[in-house]
């Protein structure tokens, strides 16, 4: 966020918490996942590698989600454990950003893992297109149903 938006900025506007949005899903490890590179927003990319998928029911649906690495957090200690969750959904462009929005975990220990979309948050690149790179969500990350979850999204940054 830049000049005025940074100083008239109060709070970002949320979804209602939902518990229907906090998930338990089955976490399946992907095994000898090769590194990738993610384009991202500003055209470059960053290295990343499929740790494992995420599958899970919502409303009597079944999807599955993948999770990832980043092969440059993992060089921290502290990120060891991170996991890396983008997603498309159908509010995207609407009530949530166009690109999509992001979700952080941690490794589970067994093959379960709780998938709260009521943490989501939106990229950086939301609300400063100029100064970030945001990996762009892969494909197979598409939801073809609305989470109304997480943050919302008020384009006033980009006016």
């Amino acid at each position: 966020m830049r000049g005025d938006n940074f100083k008239n900025f109060k709070q970002h506007p949320f979804f209602p918490i939902d518990i229907k949005y906090r998930v338990s899903a089955t976490f399946t490890r992907t095994e000898n996942a090769e590194p990738f590179d993610l384009p991202t927003s500003s055209g470059k990319s960053k290295s990343y590698r499929e740790y494992g998928k995420a599958s899970f029911e919502l409303d009597g649906k079944s999807y599955t989600l993948a999770l990832y690495q980043s092969l440059d957090l993992l060089k921290q200690k502290k990120y060891k454990d991170y996991l890396f969750l983008p997603f498309r959904d159908a509010t995207n462009g609407k009530e949530t950003y166009g690109g999509g929005k992001y979700m952080d975990l941690k490794i589970p220990e067994g093959d379960t893992i709780i998938l709260d979309f009521n943490t989501s948050y939106q990229p950086y690149c939301a609300y400063n297109a100029y100064d970030y790179n945001c990996p762009i969500v892969p494909d197979e990350n598409r939801l073809p149903v609305e989470i109304r979850a997480g943050v919302m999204y008020e384009d006033i940054y980009h006016h």
